[in-house]
């Protein structure tokens, strides 16, 4: 028997969860290991540099296109006659003049600005009649106006809820117009706009952290709930090619059992098992939510599943080298619908505060080195030979040969079906015993009503005489047998009327 190699475990060390650029929040692999922050920044240097490179290029292109356009000025004057050389060289003049000027409005601002509405329309009006801010691009549906009817009453007793509604109705409907924008620009137009909108609330309506922090979230439930059509997986972005290749990793990576991530869950456990189930339920969940927010909590709430799993089958606190490699066979058993795209959502639209710290960012970070471990997974990852991997990845075996896929599963479930099995059996022997039992009543119901009446028949025939005027002829079981027996006056049927009172004439 060959000797295998010592399994690797799947470690994962606390600094690789951290922005490469050591400022100390949570990095994600969309963003090349970068938090949110110090991605904007450097998206931002980009940009202006390459649109500073792009300026620099119009320019000089006019300044070129301006002197050969002098120089032949010139020598059109000095020429009269007209050649058709001159004409096609002017006609290539003009297209090149087309093509610089093209390039230069390409970078000038757009003005075009979407038509205003009534800036004076009361917030109970608009709680009224929440679908009136719908254009006719952006049809109204019934989670729109539940998300815009909870926002307003949300806002309400605020005393800035009214300019706070304003700002988002006005984003929301400007971001209509943009919905052949590539989703990272898009992305950056709602990113500035939360963060805009949460230093204004900080300097001019003085609200604390947690207070804002709130708000913030309402506001991210109500954009989002609008957006979601337009931001979920656009038509500009790659986001479901990325879908259908990590679906069908996943697909072909069914084979991968508990024992070969090295998982410490022990599935024989029923509160363990359960707690697995769970897990995967929540990861599926994901896909169902709109709001960005209640994505993450959905992650949250698997992690935490996984952390219990783990917990009742080592009968102690879970550690961050136990969790991965469980959050990785539970992505792998649930291969969550639009996965990708989910895990872009969340990073282009939730709040940026949401991602870089706390226990949401600490689990979406998890999550994402997870799917990056699927995608990278080999054969060292689960201590076999390349060859022996790409034969399972080809469906050549259907199971490694030194672990059964699903040993401990299938057990499972067989010990569940013998216990049914067990069930049913008794259950009928309960049906049967429950018709016997009913059967005897039956039988002793008569038995009883039998003898009672061979007693009355009995006492009937050996006292004729104890009814007046009963005779032997008296049928068994009469009404008049049964009340001469029961009777029990029968002597004193023959008293004197009872004394009439009368009146005293004194």
């Amino acid at each position: 028997m060959a000797h295998r190699p010592e399994r690797r475990r799947i470690h994962l060390d606390q600094s690789e969860l951290l922005c490469i650029k050591g400022c100390g929040f949570y990095g994600n692999t969309a963003w090349q290991g970068l938090c949110s922050k110090c991605w904007r920044e450097e998206n931002q240097r980009e940009k202006q540099k390459q649109i500073q490179d792009d300026w620099a290029l119009a320019e000089r292109l006019q300044r070129e296109e301006e002197e050969a356009y002098a120089t032949r000025h010139q020598q059109a004057q000095s020429q009269p006659s007209v050649t058709p050389f001159s004409k096609f060289e002017e006609r290539k003049t003009r297209e090149k003049s087309s093509k610089v000027n093209t390039v230069t409005r390409f970078f000038t601002p757009s003005i075009k600005i979407p038509p205003k509405k009534d800036a004076a329309t009361p917030l109970d009006a608009q709680s009224s009649s929440p679908s009136s801010s719908c254009t006719a691009s952006r049809p109204s549906s019934a989670d729109t106006d539940h998300a815009t009817r909870e926002f307003i009453d949300f806002l309400r007793p605020l005393k800035y809820g009214r300019q706070i509604f304003k700002q988002c109705r006005a984003f929301t409907e400007s971001m209509a117009y943009k919905r052949d924008t590539h989703a990272d620009d898009m992305s950056e137009c709602v990113q500035d706009f939360y963060q805009n909108l949460s230093e204004r609330l900080h300097t001019q309506f003085k609200g604390s952290s947690d207070y804002v922090e709130g708000i913030m979230d309402e506001v991210e439930r109500y954009m989002m709930t609008r957006l979601y059509k337009e931001a979920f997986c656009p038509e500009t972005s790659d986001d479901e090619k990325k879908d259908l290749a990590i679906q069908k990793r996943i697909r072909a990576l069914h084979w991968v059992t508990i024992e070969m991530l090295g998982v410490p869950v022990d599935d024989e456990i029923p509160e363990a098992s359960d707690s697995v189930v769970k897990a995967i339920t929540d990861v599926i969940e994901i896909d169902s939510k709109r709001v960005p927010k209640e994505k993450l909590a959905c992650i949250t709430r698997c992690s935490k599943h996984i952390f219990n799993a783990i917990r009742i089958s080592k009968k102690e606190a879970a550690s961050a080298d136990d969790f991965l490699p469980t959050l990785i066979y539970i992505v792998l058993k649930a291969n969550p619908p639009r996965l990708q795209s989910n895990i872009q959502y969340i990073t282009r639209y939730c709040n940026p505060s949401r991602l870089m710290t706390g226990e949401d960012g600490y689990y979406f970070t998890n999550l994402c080195c997870a799917v990056a471990f699927i995608e990278k997974l080999d054969g060292k990852s689960l201590n076999m030979t390349s060859e022996e991997f790409d034969r399972y990845m080809s469906g050549g075996q259907a199971s490694p040969s030194h672990q059964p896929a699903g040993g401990a599963t299938l057990s499972q479930v067989h010990k569940r079906l013998d216990l049914l099995t067990g069930l049913g059996q008794r259950q009928e022997l309960v049906m049967e015993q429950a018709r016997q039992l009913e059967s005897d009543l039956i039988d002793w119901t008569d038995e009883v009503e039998q003898k009672v009446q061979s007693v009355l028949d009995a006492f009937e025939t050996q006292n004729p005489s104890a009814v007046p005027g009963a005779t032997t002829s008296v049928a068994k079981g009469s009404p008049t047998a049964s009340s001469a027996i029961d009777s029990d006056n029968v002597e004193n049927e023959h008293l004197p009327p009872p004394l009439t009172p009368q009146v005293f004439a004194g």
